[in-house]
């Protein structure tokens, strides 16, 4: 077999490594694989003074490509690699992630760091060097990812993004220029112009399918950015406006509708009723090439097409926005849509004269799983249904999440997902589903895992929601993420009871039934500041941190900014999930199977008092049963009596003498403390979880 690309970055490292002394850092959080200490120097600020050459090396030498097996191409998917058949009862392919641990990273932000120490992320520090994050600092955090028991690591957009109307510093990796294209800024200047970006993105592959980590991308076939390389080729796959009136672009206002409402039928028909949507529609133009093809063979040679649609045209293609009607947001100005049908919406034809009428972006016809019309755009899904397997073709990734997947025609979703299926039939697809009740319609497309609405239900345990969210979502037909805190939502430890309430949460999260724990990058070192706005926030979300920090006001999915991986406490999560890790483990077939899980409650049950039990049938009673108790109340403690009557017979454990695994607040011991045969004598700290095998 030929070589690693992993082989390739590490002798690239290696050759470039020289005898110069370097004042590079890196947080000691990234090296969890033993870089010998005799290599580093440690500062009081709890960073490493490295040779980052070396550094990474090492990790590559002696911590990766130890585990590698020989003559196996881990550029294949992980189903691939493993040959893996599994025969479950009800067993949809790519159903194994309902066994994984799942990390959400940002590439670029997970694995920045201010390696110079100047106070700021620079392009282009003192070493020539960029201090955002690539596929090779990435390497690092893998160690980390491993010792919390994470098997997939989920990566949000790495496509090349749009630079026009971006938001913020750096741009909004979902506003994609490219759908094949890497983004150029996750390549390592340490490497130079020795690998490229698809080398080094394969090295990465390669380096989780050798941990037995599996990789999954987030593909966005609703949108591109407003400067798609697309327009080049198919302009007529966009909606446009007049350039000169784009200032007043604008969604209209529909009086009587209350805000974010569903744009059901009988709600279209008073949108297209009232004149400020014929005013909207009335905006909209024919693209370039219909309008003149011939001129249009000049401009679309120009190297800045988009200046020279304007200045040949007077046009820009329309800004998306949301598909609820009277959403108070406004026009998202970097991403439009696609034209996904070549007609207008069957269903309300009725409401508009569409005689030689250009197409146009209305609360209908971006909602094509609801309003479909009569000519798919074919060569358009073509290309959509082909973008998972150009990832599966050059890099083997083993799954995808289909950004507003529901929203898509029914045969379009079809499409994506029998073409990767065919590649691999074992792929898997997250639903970017947040309403729990559209689980079923989720199943029924074939996906195997919804992201629910953990986020909102999780951190409102004073009004029960927490206690909801864990013992109901075992009734819906596939799991949810056990999560509270994910890229577009305030941090968990921005919540109610701060570190308390971020440290209970993801531990409980590990062991919610029939779910997958879910950890957002910097969730692991208490972040409080969010990576995005766009869901749940409070008016002051946006200013969680010291106003002296330099990324006071940042937003991750925009602006350059670091986690804050030096914070005192970055160690207390990592370690605690290494060490419930095993139990988790040990107990994974009774805690991804609702017909072993008992939910246990106290007399006059506190909504913050969580109880959660499992129990296998073994020859051996001993050791059979594993209970988890929560208190979710960061300010108070709970003594309570709790009935294991029914554990007890389901189980057929009888025992009075167990062993206390794990608390955040004591050392694992001998459990004793029953009231009587059938019921626990039980004593919570504020914010305490006991686990507890009997």
């Amino acid at each position: 077999m030929s070589q690693l690309y992993l082989e390739k970055v590490r002798d690239v490292l290696k050759n470039k490594k020289s005898s110069m002394v370097f004042n590079y850092t890196v947080p000691d959080l990234w090296n969890c694989f033993d870089y010998s200490k005799e290599k580093f120097i440690k500062t009081p600020d709890h960073e490493l003074i490295v040779n980052p050459y070396d550094f990474f090396q090492s990790l590559i030498d002696n911590y990766l490509l130890p585990k590698k097996k020989s003559n196996i191409d881990y550029l294949q998917s992980y189903a691939k690699l493993t040959n893996r058949q599994l025969k479950q009862r009800n067993y949809l392919p790519g159903d194994w992630i309902k066994n994984s641990i799942l990390y959400s990273t940002m590439i670029r932000t997970s694995a920045a760091w201010d390696h110079d120490r100047s106070g700021y992320l620079e392009d282009n520090n003192i070493y020539h060097m960029c201090e955002t994050g690539s596929f090779v600092k990435m390497l690092a955090l893998l160690p980390l990812l491993k010792k919390m028991g994470i098997d997939v690591v989920y990566m949000l957009p790495i496509s090349l993004f749009s630079l026009k109307d971006k938001k913020g510093d750096l741009g909004s990796p979902y506003g994609v220029k490219s759908f094949t294209k890497l983004d150029p800024n996750l390549k390592d200047s340490l490497t130079d112009q020795a690998t490229t970006v698809e080398e080094e993105f394969k090295a990465f592959v390669e380096a989780c399918h050798i941990l037995d980590m599996k990789v999954i991308i987030d593909i966005i076939p609703r949108t591109n950015s407003v400067d798609s390389d697309l327009i080049r080729t198919h302009p007529e796959w966009f909606y446009w406006i007049k350039a000169s009136d784009y200032d007043n672009y604008s969604t209209p206002t529909i009086p009587g509708i209350p805000p974010t409402a569903t744009p059901t039928l009988d709600m279209m028909e008073k949108v297209y009723a009232e004149p400020d949507t014929l005013r909207h529609i009335n905006m909209f133009q024919y693209d370039p090439k219909t309008q003149d093809s011939e001129l249009w063979k000049k401009v679309k040679r120009k190297k800045n097409l988009s200046k020279a649609i304007m200045e040949a045209y007077d046009l820009r293609v329309a800004p998306a926005f949301s598909d609820y009607i009277n959403d108070p947001q406004p026009p998202w100005t970097d991403v439009t849509f696609f034209r996904m049908y070549e007609d207008f919406p069957k269903a309300t034809r009725q409401f508009l004269d569409t005689t030689k009428r250009p197409p146009y972006i209305l609360n209908d016809t971006i909602k094509s799983n609801m309003y479909p019309g009569e000519t798919p755009n074919i060569e358009l899904w073509k290309k959509l249904a082909d973008i998972i397997p150009e990832y599966q073709r050059h890099y083997g990734i083993d799954g995808a999440r289909i950004d507003m997947g529901h929203a898509l025609p029914k045969e379009l979703l079809t499409m994506i997902m029998s073409k990767a299926r065919d590649i691999d039939s074992d792929f898997t697809f997250i639903a970017e589903e947040l309403q729990p009740q559209n689980a079923d319609k989720a199943r029924e497309n074939n996906y195997n895992l919804i992201i629910s609405n953990g986020f909102i239900m999780e951190p409102r345990f004073f009004e029960g929601k927490l206690l909801e969210f864990m013992h109901q979502s075992i009734d819906l037909p596939l799991p949810v993420f056990a999560m509270g805190d994910t890229h577009d939502t305030p941090r968990l430890a921005a919540r109610e009871g701060g570190t308390t309430t971020a440290k209970l949460l993801t531990i409980l999260n590990y062991f919610m039934p029939e779910a997958v724990p879910f950890i957002n990058s910097g969730q692991e070192v208490y972040e409080t500041q969010p990576m995005n706005t766009g869901l749940d926030a409070r008016d002051n979300e946006q200013f969680m941190l010291n106003q002296t920090d330099p990324y006071y006001g940042k937003l991750a999915l925009f602006d350059k900014y670091q986690f804050h991986y030096t914070n005192p406490h970055r160690w207390e999560l990592p370690d605690i999930l290494d060490f419930i890790k095993p139990i988790r483990q040990k107990y994974l077939p009774q805690i991804t199977n609702k017909k072993y899980f008992i939910p246990l409650y106290g007399k006059n049950h506190p909504n913050t008092l969580i109880g959660l039990s499992y129990f296998k049938k073994t020859k051996k009673k001993e050791h059979n049963v594993l209970i988890v108790l929560a208190n979710s109340h960061p300010y108070e403690e709970v003594k309570r009596a709790i009935p294991i009557h029914d554990l007890r017979h389901q189980s057929q454990n009888n025992a009075m003498v167990g062993s206390l695994l794990f608390s955040t607040h004591e050392d694992p011991r001998p459990f004793t403390q029953f009231f009587d045969d059938n019921t626990l004598d039980i004593h919570l700290g504020r914010g305490e979880i006991k686990i507890i095998e009997l």
